[in-house]
């Protein structure tokens, strides 16, 4: 027995101690049975390749296993990443002994369609556009507006999301601008509102406490101008306010708050205000809309039903309203005639708006039908009245009640789904309160070994971060996990009642729980980024 403690004892002399600093192993670089050496080596480096590609059939976090596990027994394979939610999966590999046809077959095979996803050589020269789509009531609407967006030369990718009423175009700025993606919305039968355009990239907005005049918010504006990755900085004097865009990739509101810091020797102390409430002021505004649409049709359409139901079965009333004016046209006729009219063409134009736009581009969506049976009901009765206004035996029957009434009802709907589509916003935006107020960052050497930790507030995550979760606490952002394992509990975003197994590679949520393992995660966004975008 003692011999064995000094045995242990020399082994933890020769290797300097034993570190409890996390070392994070990376996979077999080439097959098993080869030998490379170090020139090789070098070159086989220099040659990696990335391929990008989308998978068709995930539903779980087992879907996405067993497509990583499949990948990863490819020889010449470095590094394999499938992401559930977004339907994606990242292989970095080495083109002597892979290529992405072999690695699109071994996905396949898994049971899962995957394309290969052909991405620009020069990046710079895709802009990304983020449109607000108004109308939109159902995934055939958003399924029109996007393949009449992907199918604009020049448009790289296009995405609409029905729930945020949202569009994200990738596209080519030298084949086409912005203006035509707004006009191709709008061609499909639906408003467009242009939130942002350019490249990829974030915007911030900070405030800076301690500013005495207009030159020292300039000084700060050329300090974080001179910073890489910052596009554009608009200066608010009065508000003491920056707006920065800048690139994700490159830096981030941690580095413009020190830098603002050190600027004026300490006095200066900037906080972080998310940006948001443009297209909730639209929202706001096309809730009002639909409500006096509502009322002003309301207004009309009452006396029409009553006189068609209701005043027909009390005899006074019934024997004026049956009173003849011209031959057999009654003034019951005429009254519902003019008090249905603005019910059809003023309150109800905007049916006649969508259908026109969608019958020109060869599809028929909710508002051609409600203006064909709206018209039919109307024209019917303006047929049968004017018939009766010049025969003195016809005997007219009328509908304008069935155009007035099925136009309010529809309207109050549409009233409704407005509401609900905001409830629907804020919905996600506490899903996005879920994550902490607080994070550990870590800082590694170049061995990949925790030389650091510092806890900072969670909306000053970076691309690229290293987070460190304990066991109970909850993820502070998206990301993947680079070393650790443990099971997270995603019931609160996905509904999966079970906890599910995470390990190097796994992709993990904001907001959602660490049950039991200390996993260190790698962001793959901003944190800024992900609230202002619920925020919109």
């Amino acid at each position: 027995m003692v011999a064995n403690f000094l045995s242990l004892a020399c082994i933890r002399n020769e290797s300097g101690g034993l570190s409890p600093k996390p070392h994070y192993p990376s996979m077999p670089k080439y097959p098993k049975g080869i030998n490379v050496s170090s020139d090789q080596d070098k070159s086989m480096q220099e040659s990696e390749a990335k391929a990008l590609f989308s998978v068709i059939g995930m539903s779980c976090s087992a879907c996405a296993g067993s497509v990583e596990k499949a990948v990863k027994r490819l020889p010449g394979i470095k590094e394999a990443v499938v992401d559930v939610l977004n339907n994606r999966a990242l292989v970095m590999f080495y083109p002597a002994f892979v290529n992405e046809e072999t690695i699109l077959e071994t996905i396949e095979d898994v049971g899962f369609e995957a394309t290969l996803i052909k991405e620009e050589m020069n990046e710079r020269s895709i802009q990304v556009c983020r449109i607000h789509i108004k109308g939109m009531t159902c995934t055939s609407c958003s399924t029109t507006v996007e393949s009449a967006l992907q199918a604009i030369p020049g448009v790289q990718k296009a995405q609409v999301a029905l729930a945020t009423e949202e569009a994200q175009i990738h596209y080519d700025p030298n084949i086409l601008s912005y203006n035509k993606l707004l006009e191709a919305v709008e061609d499909t039968g639906f408003e467009a509102i242009l939130i942002s355009s350019g490249e990829d990239s974030s915007k911030i907005q900070l405030q800076v406490d301690g500013v005495l005049d207009e030159n020292s918010m300039r000084i700060i504006g050329n300090s974080l101008q001179a910073l890489p990755g910052v596009q554009e900085i608009d200066i608010n004097p009065e508000l003491k306010k920056l707006a920065i865009s800048y690139k994700p990739d490159v830096t981030g509101p941690r580095i413009f708050i020190k830098i603002i810091e050190s600027t004026g020797s300490g006095r200066f102390k900037a906080t972080i205000f998310p940006e948001g409430g443009g297209i909730e002021a639209h929202r706001q505004e096309e809730i009002k809309q639909y409500y006096r649409s509502f009322l002003w049709s309301l207004f009309f359409t009452i006396p029409v039903f009553l006189m068609s139901m209701v005043f027909m079965y009390i005899p006074g009333i019934k024997h004026v309203l049956d009173s003849k004016v011209v031959n057999m046209l009654s003034i019951g006729e005429i009254l519902r005639w003019i008090l249905s009219t603005p019910v059809q063409f003023i309150t109800g134009r905007r049916f006649y708006t969508g259908s026109y736009k969608a019958l020109r581009n060869g599809s028929a969506n909710m508002d051609v039908l409600i203006a064909l049976g709206t018209n039919a009901a109307y024209f019917y009765s303006v047929y049968s009245v004017l018939r009766a206004a010049t025969s003195p035996n016809f005997q007219s029957t009328d509908f304008f009640e069935t155009s007035a009434m099925l136009i309010s009802f529809i309207l109050l709907g549409k009233y409704l789904e407005v509401l609900a589509k905001g409830k629907t916003s804020e919905a996600i935006a506490k899903l996005m309160n879920l994550a902490p107020e607080t994070a550990t960052l870590l800082t590694l050497d170049s061995e990949a070994n925790v030389i650091n930790e510092e806890e900072i507030d969670s909306r000053l995550i970076q691309k690229n971060d290293i987070i460190k979760i304990i066991p109970g606490a909850k993820v502070a952002c998206d990301g993947f996990v680079i070393w650790g394992q443990s099971h997270v509990n995603e019931s609160m975003i996905t509904g999966e009642s079970r906890p599910v197994a995470k390990r190097k590679g796994g992709t993990v949520i904001g907001g959602t729980v660490n049950e039991n393992g200390l996993l260190h995660i790698k962001a793959t966004r901003d944190r800024i980024r992900e609230c202002s975008f619920t925020n919109c």
